[in-house]
């Protein structure tokens, strides 16, 4: 049943680790660290996505700065207390990792599967340039009740055919995730630079609502 379910969200990363281990938290005496991995683009830019991993998959004491990786896993979701609200974190979880070597070539470098339901009615807009899109927000079963909340966002006729689901509809996406930073204002004389994090979706099914 376990296997069954984390067969509804599925992710692979391959990339540049940047930085070392930083402490998360801790469940039952296992540790959790973030660690953040370049992922490079079609387009040259590229994505920084932060990787959430076991102590008992890794030594956390051994640097992998610098290092070329490959990890399967899922992406998950998490709401931290701050400033009286909640803000919704992301994060890969980390099923399996791989340590590279320089000249490997990955498969699937930025490759996510979702399967979910619709939470909120999708926002459709135009960019001032006028390319279409829609935004969504997905949520993606886990087991134990638990569910994982993915922002995903939609380009062109996929925009056009989003903007349509009614929300408790149920669909299947592809495509990879993506790094983007926006300015927070937290009062009138200060502004924080912050990453959110998001599915840019390149495929997509509606399979109805349940």
């Amino acid at each position: 049943m376990t296997d069954k379910i984390f067969e509804n969200n599925q992710v692979t990363i391959a990339g540049k680790v940047v930085g070392d281990y930083k402490h998360s938290h801790d469940v039952f005496g296992e540790g959790f660290y973030i660690l953040n991995v370049k992922v490079n683009r079609l387009s040259n830019s590229d994505d920084t996505i932060p990787l959430m991993i076991s102590d008992r998959l890794v030594d956390v004491n051994e640097s992998l700065d610098g290092k070329n990786i490959e990890i399967t896993g899922q992406f998950r979701s998490y709401n931290r207390h701050e400033e009286n609200r909640n803000r919704l974190m992301l994060s890969v979880f980390v099923r399996e990792i791989n340590i590279c070597d320089d000249d490997y070539v990955s498969q699937k470098p930025n490759y996510i599967f979702l399967d979910g339901f619709i939470c909120k009615h999708p926002i459709y807009r135009k960019t001032p340039l006028g390319r279409e899109i829609a935004d969504l927000l997905l949520a993606v079963n886990r087991p134990y009740g638990k569910s994982d909340y993915i922002p995903c966002i939609c380009w062109g006729r996929n925009a056009r055919y989003a903007e349509k689901f009614e929300v408790g509809g149920h669909i299947q996406i592809w495509g990879r995730i993506q790094s983007r930073e926006y300015q927070k204002k937290i009062n009138e004389e200060e502004v924080e630079r912050r990453v959110a994090y998001e599915v840019s979706v390149s495929k997509l099914e509606y399979l109805g609502e349940e």
